[in-house]
């Protein structure tokens, strides 16, 4: 079944050093999740990887990397973490989060579009798989970042400023209505 996802939502937990992170779907289906520092690392590392690589196969690598950080910081501006989360009211995977205990991510053409799939392995080898298209995933990659840094993750794939205030418990940025899909 596909799906269009409405919010992105997230917080770092320092106590379990994992970043807490749901989403929820125009169906009122919502997904909560806990991402380790390496799941959540790898997301960061390999969509940023494939971006890259599919536009270097229209222009050279440092064209191809200024290209990705100016989209990059395009959405950047344009992100809004101050929007309000709508919580669902049907949980598929339960009310508690689930642990991500792999990730798989890859890019494919869907209606002539690049679209990012991205299998979150479950527990007992459930698979979840988002498609999300390259704008959407920019800001899931903001979000993840941003939980990054207030993790103190270390060496992030791109450059992330410091917030000069104090971190936000909860973060949910907002974007375009346009469709989002996952299975």
């Amino acid at each position: 079944m596909i799906m269009g996802i409405k919010q992105f939502n997230g917080s770092y937990i320092p106590i379990e050093d994992r970043v807490k992170f749901r989403f929820n779907s125009e169906e009122d289906n919502e997904y909560p999740l806990w991402l380790t520092r390496r799941v959540t690392l790898f997301i960061l590392a390999a969509t940023e990887h494939l971006v890259e690589k599919r536009l270097e196969q229209k222009h050279n690598k440092p064209a191809a990397k200024a290209i990705a950080k100016f989209n990059h910081d395009t959405i950047k501006e344009r992100a809004n973490f101050d929007e309000e989360y709508i919580p669902a009211s049907q949980f598929p995977l339960g009310t508690d989060p689930v642990l991500v205990m792999d990730v798989k991510c890859v890019m494919i053409q869907i209606d002539r579009q690049d679209v990012f799939s991205l299998d979150l392995i479950l527990p007992d080898g459930a698979d979840l798989n988002l498609k999300l298209s390259v704008p959407m995933m920019e800001v899931m990659r903001l979000l993840l970042e941003r939980l990054a840094v207030q993790g103190n993750w270390g060496h992030l794939p791109l450059n992330v400023p410091e917030q000069n205030s104090p971190a936000q418990n909860e973060m949910t940025p907002s974007f375009s209505k346009e469709k989002k899909n996952f299975h």
